[in-house]
């Protein structure tokens, strides 16, 4: 038998859908040799598309395979489907068909019931301090995963933030104050995005929660003022992230004004409306109640009326002594009136001044926890209650005392007042040294001893059952101890009050033991924390000075960031990541370090960085264009590298074209805030077209 080859190739390469990120995609073809001896091939290609095929001609040895890698561009969405001819050996031409779709990656906003497309969300008057929500789908119509980001343009054309648009234009011309009021503002407090970052799976759809909160301006109303009506219409921008090529080709072409064209991005526009709570009190805000006694109650009628023409209103009141209000809660319709009685029912003699508390409830946010809404008080008004309790003359009915009075009443002299009267007379000097003289006292009793308690003349209680068992009573002038009635029946016994009083000093000695139980678990602990081959014996605090530092031992920083943290929990706008791109455009950085080598690049090269952080980290341009370059000449072209986070980053870069290896550094630990950039070298040896 004669050796001969025989080759054979796949009739087609199908890329299928992929989107246009202006990338390198590659797959591979087969070509097989049946036969006993090698075979020889060769690719050509004259299409429009530029395509990549390695190795376009080779020998493919007997009884073995031989991989084409054929590679597109994803730059621009169309239509592939070109065909490349292959000379096989012994067999003839052979077409390969190269078919593939690159399709533009999409985003969309769809209503959450409807499904449709939503270009605007209304969410109406809402008051002042707080919620209101709205949910949205948003959705990836493309064939491959997406990071998004929401992005809010606060200073887009067309916004409006705080302006009455139902007044005349002139009139809000001439209102110079409004651009004052809304120059500090920030617009990511007013609208919040739940969630503001994630990934989407092809074909996939994620649901979005949208929080308005209008806040009040600082303006010249007075107190008792009600803040104008405030309306807003803002952009908010869903856009995958790292897209910002327009921006990055404005810095290499070198372009003074600089301006973000992101591609793929969908735009929502918000609408609303703050209005302020006009819940009127007639009477009020200082209510007065007539004069009463105690015990008895006044009642002032009060009438609260909702003046807004687009909200309820509801209210609830606080709980306040000496006061009642019925009912303490309820709802009003927009322009209705309600009736409530506030009632003033003493408990006191005096006079009382109140600050009532009326608190308006509605749907906000915790101040912990952004993304939890609850219902809560967004805001109080305040009204004064004042009311005078007075009280009553008791007049003093006298009765005749006949001069005969129980031993066991506390009734002096000849009168006796049916009421608490004060006594505000002074005692006679006699009466409080009565205590102390001996010139009454029996001649038994002046050798008594001098712990036993004084007796006065009505001092006895309403039984004469004694109060302590163990003491004595002696009476004022004659020191006779006084007689105590014990009742066998009801009183403790000796042994009795021998047993309860060890029985008393048995669960303090209990008590006792387990308290130095515990001290002697402590000191064991302590002992075993210090009681090592490390420690000197020493604890801390006790007799040690610490070491004085120079001023020269502190490592100064290169660079001062003024810059405040972005609040993970608000949106990103448009206003701040254009201060922020300004800044690292004046913080340009040359000696990088390769590695993070200090304690703070390490920590801060180790985190995990998110999708709202990776999309305030530039680096391009996507496309480089060498133009046309000689033979064995070199030609560089600039990477631009712009970190707009407060972390230290870590760039690395593969290069796998030969025509690139001569570019670097490869690695670089770019500062926070800093703009730097890697010059790529291009060089060949080969004629023709160079896209990769």
């Amino acid at each position: 038998l004669i050796p001969c080859c025989y080759l054979e190739t796949e009739s087609e390469i199908n890329f299928g859908a992929v989107i246009a990120n202006s990338k390198i995609i590659s797959k591979e073809i087969s070509i097989a040799n049946h036969g006993s001896s090698s075979g020889t091939f060769k690719i050509s290609y004259d299409g429009v598309v530029l395509l990549n095929i390695e190795p376009t001609r080779g020998v493919v040895k007997p009884k073995s395979v031989k991989m084409v890698k054929v590679g597109i561009c994803t730059d621009v969405p169309r239509i592939i489907k070109e065909v490349i001819k292959v000379e096989l050996e012994g067999h003839g031409c052979t077409e390969v068909w190269i078919n593939a779709v690159v399709v533009e990656q999409v985003l969309k906003v769809l209503g959450l019931s409807s499904g449709n497309i939503l270009e605007r969300i209304n969410f109406g008057p809402v008051y002042f301090e707080s919620s209101k929500t709205e949910q949205i789908s948003l959705y990836n119509e493309s064939p491959e995963c997406m990071d998004w980001v929401a992005v809010l343009e606060d200073n887009a054309i067309g916004g409006e933030m705080g302006s009455d648009l139902q007044r005349s234009t002139d009139a809000v011309i001439q209102d110079l104050s409004l651009k004052n009021r809304t120059r500090d503002v920030d617009v990511s407090t007013l609208i919040l995005c739940i969630p503001d970052q994630g990934t989407l799976l092809p074909y996939e759809k994620s649901l979005v929660t949208l929080c308005f909160s209008p806040k009040k301006f600082k303006t010249n109303f007075g107190v008792n003022d009600s803040p104008p009506k405030q309306d807003y219409v803002l952009f908010l921008r869903f856009e995958a992230v790292g897209n910002k090529d327009g921006y990055l080709q404005a810095l290499t072409d070198a372009a003074a004004a600089i301006t973000m064209n992101p591609p793929h991005h969908v735009e929502l526009a918000l609408t609303g409306s703050g209005l302020p709570v006009t819940l009127t009190f007639n009477p009020g805000p200082i209510i007065k109640f007539m004069d009463c006694f105690l015990g008895e109650q006044t009642q002032v009628l009060c009438t609260l009326k909702n003046e807004s023409e687009y909200l309820p209103v509801t209210f609830s009141f606080h709980k306040t002594a000496q006061f009642n209000i019925s009912p303490e809660k309820g709802k009003l319709k927009k322009k209705s009136a309600k009736d409530v009685m506030f009632s003033f029912s003493p408990h006191q003699i005096g006079t009382f001044k109140v600050k009532q508390v009326v608190d308006i409830i509605g749907t906000g946010l915790e101040k912990n926890s952004l993304q939890v809404s609850k219902t809560k008080s967004f805001h109080q008004i305040y009204l004064s209650f004042i009311g005078v309790c007075r009280s009553k003359r008791k007049n003093i009915l006298f009765k005749v005392n006949p001069g005969i009075t129980p031993m066991i009443s506390n009734a002096t002299g000849q009168f006796v007042a049916d009421g608490t009267g004060q006594c505000t007379d002074i005692a006679p000097v006699a009466i409080l040294k009565s205590t102390q003289t001996q010139i009454h006292t029996h001649w038994i009793n002046r050798n008594c001893k001098s712990d036993a308690l004084i007796a006065f003349p009505n001092d006895r209680a309403a039984s004469i059952r004694p109060s302590e068992w163990n003491k004595k009573y002696r009476t004022i002038f004659t020191k006779t101890e006084r007689y105590n009635y014990i009742d066998p029946e009801f009183s403790y016994t000796k042994s009795e009050r021998l047993s309860k009083e060890a029985h008393k000093e048995y669960y303090a000695d209990f008590i006792s033991s387990l308290r130095q139980h515990r001290l002697q678990k402590d000191a064991a602990r302590q002992f075993d924390i210090y009681n090592n081959s490390v420690s000197i014996g020493l604890k801390p605090a006790e007799g040690l000075v610490s070491p004085k530092i120079s001023i020269t031992d502190f490592h100064k920083d290169k660079l001062q960031f003024k810059m405040l943290p972005l609040d993970e929990n608000c949106l990103l706008t448009s206003r701040k990541l254009t201060a922020i791109d300004v800044l690292c455009l004046s913080q340009i950085w040359s000696a990088f370090n390769a590695m993070p080598s200090s304690t703070q690049e390490r920590e801060d090269c180790s985190l995990t960085l998110t999708s709202k952080q990776l999309h305030q980290i530039l680096i391009g341009p996507s496309t480089m264009d060498f133009g046309d370059v000689c033979v064995y000449s070199t030609t560089t072209r600039k990477l631009h590298i712009i970190n707009n986070l407060l972390v230290h980053i870590w760039i690395q870069i593969e290069i796998e074209n030969d025509e690139l290896q001569q570019t670097g550094p490869l690695s670089q630990v770019v500062p926070p805030l800093t703009k730097t950039h890697i010059p790529i070298v291009f060089e060949t040896n080969t004629l023709g077209m160079f896209k990769r």
